[in-house]
């Protein structure tokens, strides 16, 4: 994946976006246990909805933002969409961020 510095600045730049990508660090801390059929470190839409306290929309929108810049992962399980926090990715952003500055 070629990562586009700008987007994942761009997606960064939200706090409630920066609370998701931390929680979702650490699902199992900061989410209740999800259902048998979620893939792991995967958490569901919903419990993300609640946590943040918006609406589905702009969780939505929040949650297509982290996922443009690569930030996060999506599967569908039936009815169901899991995210998930994309390590590589982030660890990769810190070190081409490091290099820039």
């Amino acid at each position: 994946m070629i990562m586009d510095i700008n987007t994942v600045l761009s997606a960064l730049a939200n706090p409630a976006r920066l609370d998701i990508l931390y929680w979702l660090k650490e699902p199992e801390r900061h989410f209740p246990p999800q259902k048998d059929t979620a893939p792991k470190g995967g958490v569901c839409v919903s419990h993300i909805r609640d946590k943040t306290g918006l609406s589905q929309p702009t969780v939505s929108l929040y949650l297509s933002t982290l996922y443009r810049a690569g930030l996060v992962s999506s599967t569908r399980v039936g009815q169901w969409t899991y995210y998930r926090y994309e390590h590589d990715v982030a660890e990769s952003f810190l070190h081409e961020l490091s290099e820039r500055l």
